[in-house]
């Protein structure tokens, strides 16, 4: 049914002949593909087009990275995609390219033409670009566009799952591949027919190193003050560190502010965070901008550590969960949609996360995955935007 294909190289056109060469004799009807930021886009669905003919849609985007099933780099040349052949999965597209204007409103119209599209409880993969501008630098806010997304269905349930795209992991820019052409400011969302059902797991890698904190000042993505005090001073204070003013973005590094979900005085498990990466630190305002703005005014929150150790089991255990998952069952494809953060160059592990995910995964699974910026998963029975967690979806016959 599917076919994976991965390259790279500084040529477009030899990347996409590498993917070529490695899909064997599949008739590609809709390709999924994710590529390095620094091969032009256009470039790209121009090579794609001469390999494949003009009539086959082309979704996906950029991506700080690739991953597949022997190997992943994210030195920006790399491409993967996913071949799509047979008609009995083929999904259908559906585009907004509204983001710029209002995230909310576009997410609300995308919701609203899911609705009309998806039969209940389709899978849904959405794709959007995760930088607005770059000077100031902004990000689309997952947050708005999901929360407009589940407005619009008005009750209509999906599963939806998803990812931002980037064109490297200094967020230095984004873009979308909308089925015809590079897009800005975009969302493609592939739905699936009902025939098809996910078994996803979310791996996460963060554990709280203080008590609850009431967020007592906030103005949309900027935390002022937790607990009355200025945010940055109390995080320094709670993880024993001081950073220069040069260097307060390394706090994106090391820490997150999380939120959980369900009885606060439960016992410890990640699954009932949602975390919140810190986007930057303003010395001069005492302030830390998040990279999603849906936490309020007295939201009560956790610092949170990021543990390469904690992030290396959380792997091990979901692949184990997501393997037994499929007995029985007939799989087809497993996207692994995995913030970049998480990539060694990034957390400083000594072992790439994503080759535990890539060698642990039942190797009759097609597998393809990529860096991104923001990652959507039904959490809790409602798809959230979560931060530095990996997405693997394996998709299945019911």
């Amino acid at each position: 049914m599917v076919a994976i294909g991965h390259g790279r190289s500084v040529s477009a056109a030899a990347a996409i002949e590498q993917c070529r060469a490695t899909l064997g004799d599949i008739i590609p009807r809709l390709l999924l593909v994710f590529c390095g930021g620094k091969h032009d886009g256009s470039d790209i669905v121009k090579a794609l087009r001469t390999t494949f003919g003009d009539a086959v849609p082309i979704v996906g985007g950029s991506a700080a990275g690739i991953i597949w099933r022997d190997g992943l780099g994210y030195s920006g040349l790399e491409v993967g995609l996913v071949a799509f052949g047979e008609d009995d999965f083929l999904p259908k597209v559906v585009v907004n390219r509204d983001l710029l204007q209002d995230e909310h409103a576009a997410g609300l119209s995308l919701g609203r033409r899911l609705a009309e599209t998806a039969e209940p409880d389709s899978v849904v993969l959405m794709f959007y670009d995760s930088v607005a501008s770059l000077s100031p630098l902004r990000l689309h806010p997952a947050s708005d566009l999901v929360d407009g997304l589940h407005s619009g269905l008005g009750g209509h349930r999906i599963r939806l799952i998803g990812g931002g795209t980037l064109t490297d992991m200094n967020l230095s820019d984004a873009w979308v591949l909308d089925g015809t052409s590079v897009v800005k400011h975009a969302a493609v969302a592939l739905v699936f027919p009902p025939g098809l059902k996910d078994e996803t797991v979310i791996l996460h890698g963060c554990r709280p190193v203080s008590t609850f904190m009431e967020i007592t000042r906030i103005e949309g993505a900027e935390v002022f003050e937790l607990d009355g005090r200025p945010a940055l001073e109390v995080i320094e204070q709670m993880l024993g560190v001081t950073l220069g003013d040069t260097s307060s973005h390394n706090l994106s590094l090391i820490a997150t502010l999380g939120e959980k979900q369900g009885d606060p005085y439960a016992a410890y498990d990640e699954n009932s965070y949602v975390n919140r990466l810190i986007l930057r630190a303003n010395r001069g305002s005492g302030s830390i901008t998040l990279f999603e703005k849906d936490f309020r005014l007295g939201t009560r929150v956790q610092i949170m550590s990021r543990d390469n150790a904690l992030m290396l089991d959380s792997v091990r255990n979901g692949i184990g969960a997501i393997n037994r998952a499929q007995q029985g069952r007939q799989p087809f494809l497993a996207l692994y949609i995995d913030c970049a953060g998480r990539a060694s160059a990034r957390s400083g592990a000594a072992v790439e996360e994503a080759r535990l995910v890539a060698d642990g995964l039942d190797p009759s699974i097609p597998f393809l995955g990529f860096y991104s910026g923001v990652e959507v998963a039904p959490f809790d029975g409602y798809s959230r935007p979560l931060d530095w967690t990996g997405l693997l979806t394996v998709l299945s016959a019911r």
